[in-house]
């Protein structure tokens, strides 16, 4: 019945998994706790949001996927890490591999 007026609920379900794929350089400040994505799973009540952080110590960057509303048992929240490696330009390789 919920499904035929649109106010049915997913699950708390969230997973996310993040990679470094090319140069990262961070320009100013990163706040601890940034949202940097957000979806509403639902009409009103619940929002899948993805938010951020940055472990100087380690030049880590770490995302934490979680929703704002558990509907039925356990969240199933995520959290990924990303180190902060050097990144050859492409021209001082030499060869491609």
């Amino acid at each position: 019945m919920k499904g035929a007026f649109g106010v049915a609920q997913d699950t708390s379900d969230a997973s996310i998994a993040c990679r470094q794929v090319g140069p990262i350089k961070i320009l100013g400040d990163i706040k601890d706790g940034d949202r940097v994505f957000d979806e509403r799973r639902s009409l009103v009540f619940k929002t899948l949001q993805v938010v951020r952080f940055f472990d100087r110590k380690r030049n880590v960057l770490v995302y934490v996927a979680y929703s704002d509303r558990v509907i039925e048992g356990s969240p199933k929240n995520s959290i990924s890490s990303v180190p902060i490696m050097g990144w050859p330009a492409a021209s001082e390789s030499g060869s491609s591999r």
